[in-house]
């Protein structure tokens, strides 16, 4: 574990794993809610965790230094049920990659407990891990200019549902219906790191 400074009263938290990353993440949300860490904001990442706010950075950093990280919780947070049909356009090269039928990477991704690590690049959009490293996929050697909302997707360790639609390279393995990102709601964002999701295979997939 490194940790830098980031101005008067931030630090960054570097880890070797994604693993580490969400441990410390949910051990700081664990102590900021019983009181015995006043900080204002708990930001993860893929590797990193950010903490904003700090009274003492220079204290807390000694501490971290100092101390194991305890695993994540399985019963971590709540978890949202994401229905999906099983259609997106890349199925196919998904499952060729993998080396099974298209119904075999339905079964396989709505038989898995996601975890949502990190949030980022569009409001709404987590990171989710939990798949075995062995289902792994690259990104598509040519992005889309344009990827539907909804659109659930896979790249390297990682699963995604595009909240709007955007430009992105994620290999495209379904969609939803669900709305992951809306102002009127509080909180907007559906997804929050800690978040367990899974998703429920629809009518007209693959599964």
């Amino acid at each position: 574990m490194r940790v830098l400074p980031v101005g008067e009263d931030a630090l960054l938290v570097e880890v070797s794993s994604g693993d580490e990353a969400q441990a410390l993440h949910a051990e700081l949300l664990r102590r900021r809610a019983e009181g015995s860490l006043p900080v204002g904001e708990i930001v993860p990442a893929a590797r990193t965790v950010l903490l904003d706010g700090l009274s003492d950075p220079a204290r807390l950093a000694a501490e971290l230094t100092s101390r194991e990280l305890p695993p994540v919780s399985p019963r971590a947070r709540e978890t949202v049920e994401i229905p999906v049909r099983y259609d997106g356009p890349d199925l196919a090269d998904v499952a060729a990659h993998w080396g099974v039928p298209a119904r075999e990477v339905a079964r396989v991704h709505a038989g898995t407990e996601f975890r949502v690590a990190f949030c980022g690049f569009a409001p709404g959009f987590g990171y989710l891990t939990g798949l075995p490293a062995r289902y792994d996929v690259p990104r598509r050697t040519t992005p889309r200019t344009a990827v539907p909302a909804g659109s659930v997707a896979l790249a390297g360790p990682y699963t995604g549902v595009y909240p709007r639609s955007s430009p992105g390279g994620w290999q495209l393995i379904g969609t939803t219906d669900l709305v992951l990102w809306d102002h009127a709601r509080v909180p907007a964002a559906l997804l929050s790191p800690g978040t367990r999701v899974r998703f429920v295979p629809v009518t007209g997939s693959a599964a």
